[in-house]
């Protein structure tokens, strides 16, 4: 190296070193940290913000269906930890922006002399925003605003103040600051845009729809960006739309669709969309409508939206009253690959309406299952569905029992030999598709030859979910049989048949696809030896006891009544009603069926002009039931308001009888109810009152014998439920307790039997126990009369703490001169005085002790 060069170097280092320092206001200083801060440190954190940008605009996702926000960004209302961001570029942007300043900034006798600080400012402000921390970005504005007033950014800087702003929900103080920005004279045509874009979302917010019209006509009026302007002209064809102006709206939609493809593909068609929304089928040509959805679902530019457009063909059709046609467009958009999470929620809605204006509750109810997967619980639709669905459950309920056992009952009704022939034929249906599935090489679903096995089918349906039906199946992968197969089948395509050994893929002794061929492998499947194609599995297990056959027959004569009813009275489907009455008096129902279904046929026959058939009802209630309220509201219908509320008001009295410890009269009181309104939704209610009150006075097993009659006779009922829910977990339990001889207790019963009929000599024993308790000063003692049996009662003492002191008040009752109370009596423990009530084996008990 020469002497020169050597000179050289020495001086670019010294001016270098010079140049380093932040505390001179040279032109070298200046410079230097300005090219610095703007092509080295700034440029990367540009960059990191763009490629945020970039990511919020492919992961953004509209609703179409709802008015469009101005400005692309989703804010969540996660809350983050300190010092993390939600989006990694946006925190580089900021680390860079700060960078910048740290190690650039020139502040000198109170002023920047570093020219792109401002800019540094407006990056961190900028990524703060759209990391959705608005309060710091808010902050970083609000300092260029303060620190840089001759800024060439200052006007970016005040209109990005106000998008925070109304993000913050101060759309008013925005509103007034953007009208300022907007009222200068020094703006170019991107500032007007932004300023006009960010007033127009300002008046959106405050629901000033038709200033908002005005403000976003002038932003794409002014914006360069032709993808900006079909989101503008979009957005002020929904604004348009919702101030009642069709025609000025589809003005719009039609500037979207001449922009074509200068515009991104999905404003082009939900333009369409919207238009064919807006068309007045009434005095235009459905025809021309027709046309149009139609090359739209031809073009094949459109593949990606066929799901908005499936949707509106489907409105076209219903509008029309062609609802056959109009749930097939409705599937096909269903079936359409989509991320339009509301538009599926929609499609599922309209399909749950369409079958339950046909009556179809059941269909009706999986549809709705379906719509509540894909609705926000936040929306108010969601509710109203829910609260729908939930009245359907028990149409659902009913008929899935009705069709259930009707099937079963129908197949105990054939010979061995029918039933033979009928299981062959479907073993035979199942062998068929199986063979098709390994033609195609494909696992078969049903078989125990090959691959994991799947549970016996009942009646052919696939034991996996649908989406559709609200049953999602089994998430967990091995828990469910048929994606555990189709893994299966993925797995002998791709590898062919590996042996179970370490480095499997790449073992020489693996053998290879091309030499195996999966479907001779599938082709192994045995189905002589399958018990799953062998129609004896299901001969089987048809049932042919009488035990079983009269439960069945009960289930689902119930289900049909209640179905009956829910159809007469909660959806006025007299045809479906009636259809249920008559095929369950076809059918040999319970006497406590009979003539409340008879009632309600005359009624339905009323209902549907079928004068002849509802003389014929009411000759026969008439004759054969004179006596009964039905009788009497046919001869009197005014009879049926006043006796309305009747069962109800009756069973709240049997209910105070019963906490008066009243038993017998609750048992007698609720038959005689029983007796007199047959078939009324009250009647479990009684029935489950009498079976707890028959567990007071007799014990546990004539209280088990009450829950079985109650499980049996109304097992679709909730009280049925509940009895039979007691008899699996609750009953069991109670028949383990044993007495307990635990010496460490401290609750204790002092108690003097009485007979039922001592009544007097009852009200005796109790006065002298409580003037004890008072005049002894024993305040935390209480004294009670509890049934026994039909035959004995108890005057129990409450609250002693130990056996000692029960025994020693027994004899302070015993020995006092003012109470002399020589009444025999016995000490028990709060645990096993309990047994005693439940068992009623207080004979045990006393031998014992």
């Amino acid at each position: 190296m020469n002497t020169f060069t050597r000179y050289i170097l020495f001086l670019l280092a010294s001016v270098s070193i010079i140049a380093c320092s932040r505390k001179k206001d040279t032109f070298v200083n200046r410079n230097f940290h300005a090219v610095t801060a703007e092509y080295n440190i700034l440029y990367n954190g540009q960059v990191a913000y763009e490629q945020g940008r970039e990511e919020i605009s492919q992961n953004y996702a509209d609703n179409y269906w709802d008015l469009l926000p101005v400005e692309r960004l989703a804010v969540d209302d996660k809350i983050l930890l300190p010092d993390s961001v939600r989006n990694q570029n946006f925190g580089r942007a900021e680390e860079k922006a700060v960078k910048a300043i740290q190690k650039h900034s020139m502040q000198i006798s109170g002023k920047e002399r570093n020219p792109q600080m401002d800019e540094a400012y407006l990056l961190l402000g900028k990524s703060r925003y759209f990391d959705q921390r608005f309060v710091p970005a808010l902050d970083a504005f609000n300092y260029i605003l303060y620190r840089y007033p001759a800024s060439n950014n200052i006007t970016h800087a005040r209109i990005w103040r106000e998008k925070t702003n109304i993000r913050l929900g101060n759309e008013k103080l925005a509103v007034k600051n953007l009208k300022k920005i907007l009222e200068s004279s020094r703006l170019d045509k991107k500032d007007i845009a932004d300023a006009s874009a960010s007033l127009a979302q300002a008046y959106v917010n405050l629901n000033h729809l038709d200033s908002a019209a005005v403000s976003l006509t002038k932003t794409a009026e002014f914006t360069a960006e032709d993808s900006e302007k079909g989101r503008y002209f979009y957005i002020l064809g929904q604004l348009n739309n919702r101030l009642g102006k069709p025609a000025v709206a589809n003005n719009f939609f039609d500037k979207v669709i001449d922009l074509k493809r200068k515009s991104p593909r999905i404003y082009y068609v939900n333009a369409y969309v919207q238009k064919a929304r807006n068309y007045d089928l009434d005095s235009g040509d459905p025809q021309f409508l027709l046309n149009v959805l139609t090359e739209l679902e031809q073009d094949r530019e459109n593949r990606p939206y066929l799901d908005k457009i499936y949707f509106q063909l489907g409105e076209y059709y219903k509008n029309i009253d062609s609802l056959e046609i109009a749930t097939a467009y409705y599937n096909k958009s269903l079936a359409s690959p989509s991320s339009d999470i509301f538009l599926k929620s929609i499609n599922y809605e309209i399909l749950a309406n369409l079958s339950f204006d046909a009556a179809e509750y059941q269909t009706a109810g999986k549809y709705y299952d379906s719509t509540l997967t894909y609705m926000s619980p936040e929306l108010l639709e969601f509710r109203t569905i829910k609260k729908k669905r939930e009245n359907l459950e028990n149409v659902i309920r009913f008929e899935r029992i009705a069709e259930e056992t009707d099937s079963i009952l129908m197949l105990a009704d054939m010979s061995s030999d029918q039933l033979l022939e009928y299981f062959t034929k479907y073993t035979d249906t199942l062998k068929a598709t199986a063979v098709k599935e390994m033609e195609a090489g494909e696992l078969p679903v049903y078989t125990s030859g090959i691959g994991p096995r799947t549970n016996f089918p009942s009646a052919g349906v696939p034991p996996a979910g649908d989406i559709t039906t609200g049953n999602a199946g089994n998430v967990f992968y091995f828990y469910n049989p048929i994606r555990v197969s189709k893994g299966a089948q993925e797995f002998i395509k791709t590898w062919g048949s590996r042996p179970l050994a370490d480095n499997w893929r790449w073992s020489t002794r693996a053998m290879n696809q091309s030499t195996v061929n999966a479907q001779e492998r599938l082709m192994e499947v045995n189905f002589d030896n399958d018990p799953v194609y062998d129609p004896l599995t299901y001969v089987s297990q048809v049932p042919k006891d009488e035990i079983t056959l009269d439960s069945l027959v009960k289930q689902r004569n119930e289900a049909y009544y209640q179905l009956g009813i829910i159809y007469h009275e909660n959806y006025r489907e007299y045809a479906l009603a009636a259809e249920r009455f008559e095929f369950l008096l076809e059918n040999d129902p319970e006497e406590r069926f009979i003539l409340p279904a008879k009632y309600n046929l005359y009624n339905i026959y009323g209902a549907q002009g079928r004068i002849r058939d509802q003389e014929t009802m009411k000759m026969d209630i008439l004759e054969n039931y004179p006596d009964s309220r039905f009788a009497i509201f046919i001869k009197n219908p005014e009879a049926v308001t006043v006796s309305k509320n009747e069962p109800e008001i009756l069973y709240q009295n049997l209910y105070k009888q019963f906490e008066e410890q009243e038993y017998s009269l609750v048992i007698e009181g609720g038959q005689e109810l029983i007796d007199k309104y047959p078939g009324d939704p009250v009647i479990p209610k009684v029935e489950l009152l009498i079976a707890q009150a028959t567990a007071r006075l007799y014990g546990l097993e004539a209280y088990t014998e009450a829950l079985g009659k109650l499980a049996s006779n109304y097992s679709q009922t909730e009280e049925g439920q509940k009895a039979q829910s007691l008899l699996n977990k609750g009953i069991p339990q109670l028949k383990t307790l044993e007495f307990s001889k635990d010496s460490l207790q401290n609750n204790y019963k002092l108690v003097y039997p009485v007979q039922a009929d001592e009544s007097e000599k009852e009200t005796e024993i109790k006065n002298v126990i409580t003037k004890a308790i008072a005049e002894l000063g024993y305040g935390n003692l209480k004294v009670s009369v509890d049934i026994y049996d039909p035959a004995q009662k108890f005057i129990v003492v409450h609250g002693l703490t130990g056996k000692d002191r029960a025994q020693g008040f027994r004899e302070l009752l015993l020995n006092n001169k003012n109470y002399k109370l020589d009444r025999e009596a016995f000490v028990i423990s709060s645990e096993n005085y309990r047994i005693v009530q439940i068992k009623k084996n207080l004979r045990n008990f006393l031998e014992l002790n």
